[in-house]
């Protein structure tokens, strides 16, 4: 009975051990929405602000999703910030100056980012040059064909095209009391299907024979998520009008590109072979896995949400600059690592880094709010990196 006992205790702690860096984010993350909740006087979780907050750092979570994955293959990609910007100068261009469908713009978008990403992944997995060097040469190359471009600013005057940005889902359900009724509706069925899809996820684990840790561990995660859900179900639901309902467009966007890179990293092949590649590139060669071709995928994917992240960015803007994306790469790599993403590869995921950029967003809307100078908050955000990156390397040491 001893034994059967000190057993489960040693299996609650090897879980708790395995789970512990990504509570200790979440629990990073409230401390710190706690902090500038107080320091803003309670303007930091009005419904307004925290609809701000998603529309203003949409372009990180989108970005990070793929960078997580180029990370993980012991990449990166500095010019993630230079094709914001020139993306978003082409689409303003044929919208504007060649009067092209705003539809049709985005798609040629997407199609100019894909091309880009063929390009670059084409010296990373083809002719050897690391990452590092080829985005670094792809920062200079495309910030300097966006200042060439754009002269001052491109403005963008189709309302169907800012609202992505600006705009609600449609209140089709209209209001139930003073909330939303749709996104009422949507937060329950969320709670319910996250509830569904981590019990499920267990009980397959369970049945072929993988460890799954104890139950308790599965219900607080399955709390946690929805004490998540139902509070932004509440800012949401609040936030709506007699107009529009309380659903940013930008969010629906975001959630759907969360969903997709998450099942492509943790349900296919080519998360696996992300994984494998990540963990130990020799090994994945030599059992028999086409690193190259991982490697040319990974910067597709990642020119492909450059230009979805462009798009984000110049509807919320209503304009194109020179200067829009910079320093885009700074906060989109320290989302990675702050959401857990190991320094060295093959560690990371993408709820990870979906915390990570809360991070990031909540020290940049917070210290907004309170008036701090950029240039400070900067220097915040330059010292969570480090700590971050510092918890990293420790917990390896220790392990």
């Amino acid at each position: 009975m001893d034994s059967k006992i000190t057993e489960k205790k040693g299996d609650l702690l090897a879980s708790f051990a395995a789970n512990a860096r990504q509570y200790g984010i979440v629990g990073a993350l409230i401390v710190i929405i706690i902090v500038f909740q107080f320091l803003t006087g309670g303007l930091l979780l009005q419904p307004n602000t925290v609809v701000q907050l998603i529309q203003q750092n949409a372009y990180v979570i989108i970005l990070a999703v793929g960078m997580v994955m180029v990370i993980i293959a012991t990449h990166i990609d500095l010019s993630v910030g230079s094709l914001v910007g020139f993306i978003g100068g082409c689409v303003a261009l044929l919208m504007q100056d060649m009067h092209m469908n705003w539809i049709l713009a985005i798609f040629a978008g997407i199609l100019i980012g894909i091309a880009i990403g063929v390009w670059q992944g084409f010296w990373v997995a083809i002719v050897g040059i690391p990452g590092f060097i080829t985005t670094l040469a792809g920062m200079l190359v495309f910030r300097g064909l966006a200042t060439t471009m754009i002269n001052a600013s491109i403005p963008v005057n189709n309302s169907s095209f800012n609202a992505i940005a600006s705009n609600y889902l449609p209140n089709i359900l209209g209001f139930w009391g003073p909330f939303d009724g749709l996104s009422v509706v949507v937060g329950i069925i969320a709670i319910v299907a996250f509830a569904w899809m981590t019990l499920n996820n267990r009980k397959k684990a369970d049945k072929v024979g993988l460890e799954v840790g104890p139950i308790s561990a599965t219900y607080t995660k399955i709390g946690l998520a929805s004490a998540v859900i139902l509070f932004l179900t509440y800012e949401f639901a609040s936030s709506g009008n007699s107009s529009q309902g309380g659903i940013p467009i930008m969010l629906v966007i975001v959630g759907l590109l969360v969903l997709v890179y998450n099942f492509i990293l943790t349900k296919t092949v080519f998360g696996r072979h992300v994984y494998a590649v990540g963990g130990n590139r020799r090994a994945a060669m030599l059992s028999g896995i086409n690193t190259k071709r991982v490697d040319f995928s990974l910067y597709v994917h990642m020119g492909f949400l450059s230009a979805i992240a462009a798009v984000a960015i110049l509807s919320r803007l209503s304009s194109a600059s020179a200067a829009t994306g910079n320093s885009f790469e700074l906060d989109v790599i320290a989302a990675c690592f702050v959401g857990g993403t190991a320094v060295t590869g093959g560690i990371g995921t993408v709820s990870g880094v979906v915390i990570g950029a809360a991070v990031i967003g909540v020290i940049n809307q917070g210290l907004s709010i309170m008036g701090v100078d950029s240039a400070l908050i900067q220097t915040i955000k330059g010292l969570v990196l480090l700590l971050a990156v510092a918890i990293d390397i420790y917990s390896k040491r220790k392990r």
